[in-house]
């Protein structure tokens, strides 16, 4: 298997290409209906949606984008199966959020691979450090961040953390 596929469990032996790549403003449209449709399955399943998610979810090229932000995509076989976001904060400091992966796809790395891919994209951005806000209701999440090199720190360490089911609070400098 290349590095670049991923079986699917139900999908008896076909081999997926998997892509990443960014969505562009005014160009991605699909792209971004999948963004806001992935987050808000996952999100749903274990939570509510918030009113910062519903903001950021409907409007994600003015409030990531147009903020200097990036929103990664991943495809398998041209489907929408993967997504994060880096938004800027302050001075270099950037926010990982709105990380999903399809449910019938977890636990194939696909997820490994879309934070790595994230990670080195914002160091090529010249990002000096990540946050995240996460719960220990997702454990794999979390034991994904520790596993790249995110670590634990008090929340008062971090920008204003606007979603109210976080209680998980991790950083990573680049």
């Amino acid at each position: 298997m290349s590095s670049n596929a991923v079986k699917y469990p139900e999908a008896d032996g076909v081999v997926p290409v998997i892509e990443i790549r960014a969505l562009v403003a005014g160009e991605d449209a699909a792209g971004f209906r999948s963004f806001r449709t992935l987050n808000e399955e996952w999100i749903t399943r274990f939570f509510t949606l918030e009113a910062r998610d519903v903001e950021t979810l409907g409007d994600p090229e003015s409030l990531i984008l147009g903020k200097g932000g990036q929103v990664f995509m991943v495809y398998a076989d041209a489907e929408a199966v993967g997504c994060v976001a880096l938004i800027p904060m302050n001075d270099g400091v950037y926010e990982l959020s709105k990380m999903a992966v399809s449910p019938r796809l977890r636990g194939l790395g696909i997820g490994r691979r879309l934070i790595e891919y994230a990670i080195a994209q914002a160091k090529a951005m010249g990002v000096r450090s990540l946050f995240l806000g996460s719960n220990t209701k997702l454990a794999n999440a979390v034991h994904l961040y520790e596993s790249v090199g995110f670590r634990h720190v008090p929340v008062a360490s971090l920008p204003p953390m606007a979603y109210g089911r976080a209680d998980v609070f991790m950083e990573m400098p680049l």
